[in-house]
């Protein structure tokens, strides 16, 4: 199949129009599934950054003011224009993360589209409140924080740079977004849809680089909030930045999330949600419930239907829409998924199913599962962010719950019962930010999403990003004159 030429018109977007600076570092992108190299963008030199923040500045302060049923149109033209050309985009992202096209067409632009969609609508009802104190009142506003940082991760670039666009715009701030520096394609090709649909230039600007760009935008004093996808170590670097300069910060970071499924469960139903949040995306999302906890009569049942759907699974080109399941993003993580693999094997849990690396090009490795999993394992502790799927056993719902919680970290969780009492009680009882019952991995953007412990702070999505975009003014008005005691 010949592949789409995925060279961008230059390596950033600044001030309505790419921009190109040959001075920065060279970044190679690759097509995780040949491992050729596609494309090059270069790294945001000082200047470039100066240029990105100083026209979201300058261009925040009159979308600022700007009506929010404006800006909301705004949005949703973008979206209508990411619909029509989902194709294009989706196509673009496959060959920017090595995702199958066969997910990416539902699952990515798809998602940005929603995204700035919901928050267009939002944008016409951002506002505060009203109250009477028997002649003098007060009232709230809900403004605008001004220029905001978005830094992106690698495994859903456009998704994760609309995710944290549309509610920075629909609250009328600008923003300054650095994509992950492994996969910078996708957010090149937003910031150009939402000026075709209407903003201002300088409003969107995309820089690209690792850590020392993501820094010094996070370091600037022009910058009033950041929010940040990736890892619990990337998460901290920023977090002590931004606490340096006390701007508020959204951290959507990792997670080892459990999934639970008691014999009562819809058999067929809980491989699926174990297949959802284990091996889309090749095992590469962060809220994958990656411990299956299986209660004890269900589990070899469990397991012989697993491994039988996985078998399945179709590997071969992610542009071929017949193939379901694609190769790692790079070297690197493949690397470190197998490391996680031969620490499984060496550690005692029965392999299952997968575990090799298939004969071809690319960073590839087989869907896996484990069985006899122990709690402490590194394959039960650690974020392995790859296609690892962990079975351990329980036999009680106390134990079940206890174990689960057992972790630093909490994204999400799930659980799979037909008894509606207890499908609610362990939802309630998990201790993360997002939880399923009977589902898994669902993330539609009208509810708010994040987690809780080390998985970080803050939400994105549903109306509740609106406070993490937004700072409330108190204003109070005497109705009569103030008395004073001298």
């Amino acid at each position: 199949m010949m592949r789409p030429d995925a060279q961008p018109a230059a390596s950033h977007f600044v001030d309505g129009a790419p921009l190109e600076d040959r001075a920065g570092e060279p970044i190679p992108v690759l097509y995780p599934a040949t491992g050729e190299t596609i494309a090059t963008v270069h790294a945001a030199t000082p200047s470039v950054i100066e240029r990105a923040l100083a026209s979201a500045q300058a261009a925040q302060e009159a979308w600022g003011r700007t009506r929010g049923a404006e800006r909301g149109r705004v949005l949703r033209r973008a979206a209508d224009i990411i619909r029509s050309r989902n194709r294009e985009l989706s196509v673009l992202e496959t060959l920017d993360t090595g995702k199958p096209l066969s997910e990416t067409l539902v699952a990515d632009a798809a998602s940005a589209a929603d995204a700035l969609e919901w928050f267009g609508g939002l944008a016409a009802t951002i506002a505060g409140e009203h109250h009477d104190l028997g002649g003098d009142f007060f009232y709230t506003r809900r403004e605008p924080l001004g220029v905001c940082v978005g830094i992106g991760a690698w495994n859903y670039p456009t998704q994760i740079a609309a995710w944290k666009a549309a509610p920075a715009l629909a609250c009328g701030n600008g923003m300054v977004f650095k994509p992950s520096e492994t996969t910078p394609l996708g957010a090149l090709k937003l910031a150009a849809i939402l000026v075709e649909a209407g903003l201002p230039p300088g409003l969107l600007n995309v820089v690209q680089g690792a850590g020392a760009v993501g820094a010094a935008l996070v370091d600037d004093p022009r910058v009033a909030k950041v929010s940040v996808t990736g890892s619990v170590p990337t998460g901290r670097r920023i977090y002590e930045a931004a606490a340096r300069g006390l701007k508020p910060v959204t951290l959507e970071l990792g997670g080892k999330s459990p999934l639970v499924v008691f014999a009562d469960a819809d058999l067929e139903a809980a491989v699926s949600g174990a297949i959802l949040g284990n091996f889309y995306s090749s095992g590469q999302v962060c809220s994958n419930g990656t411990r299956v906890f299986v209660e004890r009569p269900i589990k070899e049942a469990f397991l012989s239907r697993l491994a039988e759907r996985l078998r399945g699974a179709v590997l071969g080109d992610p542009l071929d829409e017949s193939t379901t399941f694609g190769p790692l993003v790079s070297a690197r993580q493949r690397d470190i998924v197998e490391g996680f693999i031969a620490k499984g094997r060496e550690e005692g849990a029965r392999l299952v199913c997968g575990g090799g690396r298939p004969d071809r090009p690319g960073f590839w490795v087989e869907p896996t599962v484990f069985a006899d999993v122990a709690d402490g394992m590194s394959v039960a502790t650690d974020e392995i962010f790859g296609p690892v799927l962990c079975v351990l056993d329980f036999d009680a719902e106390a134990e079940a719950v206890r174990r689960a919680n057992a972790t630093p970290f909490g994204l999400s969780a799930g659980v799979f019962t037909r008894d509606v009492a207890r499908a609610h009680r362990v939802a309630a009882a998990f201790r993360a930010g997002t939880t399923w019952i009977n589902a898994y991995n669902v993330t539609p953007v009208e509810a708010p999403f994040g987690g809780a412990k080390l998985s970080g702070i803050g939400r994105e999505n549903g109306r509740a990003a609106i406070e993490h975009y937004t700072q409330l003014k108190t204003v109070y008005v005497g109705a009569t004159p103030p008395g004073a005691p001298f």
